[in-house]
């Protein structure tokens, strides 16, 4: 159970200020989700694999194949900024 004192202390860590109608409410609240946890804790598991990812998926990489790029030319086609060949930046320092 998290006590309206708890609420408050995780408030002070977070800097965020919670006066004491809030921090009932978030207690409130806060417990309210604890207890759909303690419902789940009563759920018959036993048989039932781990999931790890609602999706069946395995390996979601591409294999790493070299192909052919896009010219130069091209690719420095839709940038007004270039120099010399290549995409020109301001400078960072």
């Amino acid at each position: 159970m998290i006590t309206k004192e708890e609420v408050e202390h995780v408030g002070w860590l977070a800097r965020i200020e919670i006066d004491a109608k809030e921090s009932d409410a978030y207690a409130e609240k806060l417990n309210s989700v604890l207890g759909y946890f303690g419902q789940l804790d009563e759920v018959d598991t036993e048989g039932v694999e781990p999931t790890y990812h609602v999706a069946d998926i395995v390996n979601v990489f591409r294999k790493d194949e070299v192909t052919g790029s896009m010219p130069q030319e091209e690719v420095l086609a839709n940038t007004e900024h270039k120099q010399e060949g290549n995409f020109k930046a301001p400078k960072i320092m």
